[in-house]
């Protein structure tokens, strides 16, 4: 389904398509990341040509991403498809910090920390807050526009508990989630490109 923005700059309507970054070795390898600066591989590189593909389908007028290399390089392609360049990098948007676990399979992370505490690692609860603080400076700073903000599958599901109120499923590499606001509440419009019905 194709991920749609318009722009109206009188307004305080604001769109954020906020796009996972797309694969690495270590992601098919079953690592976590974290803060690790790992790069795409060839298959990410594709994933992302064609997350801009999908998002070409609208009108986007700005382009930020997390600074680690594998979602700027990400935002890049994003970029060179649908004619914008990276404005800003925001390491509010950087993937939650798993500390003495990074490196480590969630197997290999699960055996020694099974309740998902890793020793110098950052809580969901403090990933949520920087998450939601950026997609909410992000509407001040852009309003009436729409945004493409590129981060990591962690921080992109934080954000989005904190709208709908409990676990989004997981993000595909590349797998654009958009939500929008006029200036009051955010409303979910796709997850991983898949509709959100509001309930009745």
């Amino acid at each position: 389904m194709p991920e749609t923005a318009t722009a109206d700059s009188t307004s305080d309507h604001v769109t954020v398509a906020l796009v996972r970054h797309g694969e690495t070795d270590w992601n098919l390898e079953g690592r976590l990341q974290g803060s690790s600066d790992i790069p795409l591989n060839d298959e990410g590189r594709r994933q992302a040509r064609d997350a801009g593909i999908t998002l070409s389908a609208g009108t986007w007028d700005v382009l930020v991403s997390s600074p680690l290399v594998r979602a700027a390089e990400t935002a890049d392609i994003i970029g060179h498809v649908v004619g914008l360049t990276r404005s800003a990098d925001h390491d509010d948007l950087v993937e939650r910090r798993f500390g003495h676990a990074e490196g480590l399979t969630g197997y290999e992370a699960w055996a020694y920390w099974p309740d998902g505490r890793y020793p110098g690692g950052e809580s969901r609860a403090d990933l949520a807050a920087r998450g939601r603080r950026r997609l909410d400076l992000l509407a001040e700073e852009h309003r009436g526009r729409s945004v493409i903000a590129v981060a990591h599958g962690g921080v992109i599901r934080a954000i989005l508990e904190t709208i709908i109120g409990h676990p989004p499923p997981r993000i595909s590499n590349a797998g654009i989630s958009v939500v929008e606001t006029d200036g009051g509440g955010w409303r979910v419009r796709t997850i991983d490109s898949v509709p959100v019905r509001r309930r009745r």
